[in-house]
């Protein structure tokens, strides 16, 4: 597990770790700014996947043997992610970088920055995407002062939470869907498509197997309320490769056939074409805000997670973008809550043009003003913050 040298001479090391797609996609963002500041004088090493290694990265492990989903599946693999950490943490305390980035997955981050840390703390590290501490265990934001330099938040409201929880600085960096706004909104003709009839709807029931499983057949059945009461609608479903064979023998015995779209660019034109969405809660909330897309939210999780969930949970709503917004003006239903018998009327609502309708158009037409980044991008600002932290290390040490 110890990370390949580079080529030539080297002035500055910098490890990263990011074990989810998502996490990825920031690390492959943040390393081509940091390449453009350092020049070819950078070498980086750590944990990440196809867009971090495209930009250099050579992975200590495929990040896919972290691919573990739920509490009662994450205790079976404990041997195994104990021995990664483990070995993460040793290999980046070998290369001796001159900053440590970890992305996001904050039980396996958090996790290997606390064991580089006690090994050596001179090693500056940058907590890129601020864990949820607003939401739940807010202890951790005063535990992490002990090994965390510098927190890079996604959402506004995250350096004010991380002040009043003691935590490390925070900044607010900017969330990467405000760098792909032109591929989120509708052109003229686009807009002409979404305010058409029938109008589309999108149906996002999640982007991992265990949460399609657990949505599409309620999902299925709203549509067929919807259709028993002769609501029209043209139903969409965006999903990826990976998930397509499971989308389709769930949508099997649904009462409309959906088209299901799996390329990005297709996916991205559904987002702008559509009038509606249902979706299951989680980021792509607040992509189809950004996107101005109404949508109803639902969750269902297995009961020891709910058990569990229900207990240590602390926000008056679970939808990113309402806690954004700062206001509940997307429907949510959790649990229980989450049935056709509720879903299907808090759709027709929205595939009229009336009130409830118009409310979350309004406050999506804020959100450019809430999650303004100035002139320049979240990858940019957070290398800016990484570098600074990086010289400050390096002085001190």
């Amino acid at each position: 597990m110890t990370p390949r040298p580079p080529a030539g001479p080297v002035i500055r090391r910098i490890c990263l770790v990011a074990t989810e797609e998502s996490g990825d996609r920031l690390g492959a963002s943040l390393m081509k700014v940091l390449r453009q500041r350092l020049g070819d004088g950078v070498a980086f090493s750590g944990v990440g996947g196809r867009g971090m290694t495209r930009e250099g990265l050579v992975s200590m492990f495929p990040i896919e043997e972290l691919s573990i989903v739920g509490f009662t599946a994450v205790l079976q693999q404990l041997p195994k992610i104990l021995r990664l950490i483990r070995g993460t943490a040793d290999a980046i305390v070998s290369a001796q970088p001159d900053v440590l980035v970890i992305i996001d997955s904050p039980d396996f981050t958090q996790r290997v920055a606390k064991k580089v840390h006690a090994c050596d703390a001179a090693i500056p590290i940058v907590n890129y995407v601020a864990p949820t501490v607003w939401a739940w265990r807010p202890g951790r934001a005063r535990a992490m002062r002990f090994y965390v330099d510098h927190v890079l938040g996604l959402l506004p409201f995250e350096p004010e939470a991380f002040r009043r929880l003691g935590g490390p600085p925070c900044t607010y960096v900017g969330h990467p869907l405000i760098e792909q706004l032109a591929t989120l909104r509708p052109n003229a003709a686009e807009q002409q498509r979404r305010d058409a009839k029938p109008p589309v709807l999108l149906v996002l029931p999640g982007s991992r197997r265990s949460e399609v499983a657990r949505h599409i057949a309620i999902f299925g059945e709203t549509l067929a309320r919807l259709r028993a009461q002769n609501v029209a609608f043209e139903a969409v479903v965006p999903t990826t490769p990976h998930l397509e064979a499971a989308v389709r023998a769930g949508v099997a015995n649904w009462p409309v056939t959906p088209q299901i779209v799996t390329a990005e660019a297709e996916k991205r034109a559904a987002f702008r074409n559509a009038h509606a969405a249902l979706a299951k809660s989680g980021t792509v909330t607040l992509e189809l805000a950004i996107s101005g897309v109404p949508m109803v939210t639902a969750y269902r999780v297995g009961a020891l997670e709910a058990f569990i969930l229900r207990r240590i949970v602390n926000v008056q709503s679970v939808i990113l973008a309402n806690l954004v917004i700062g206001e509940n003006v997307i429907p949510e239903f959790l649990q229980e809550a989450c049935t056709a018998d509720n879903l299907a009327p808090a759709l027709v609502d929205l595939l009229s043009d009336g009130p409830i309708r118009a409310r979350q158009v309004e406050a999506f037409n804020r959100l450019d003003g809430i999650m303004s980044t100035g002139a320049a991008s979240p990858s940019v600002r957070a290398a800016d913050v990484v570098l600074a932290t990086m010289r400050k290390g390096r002085q001190g040490s």
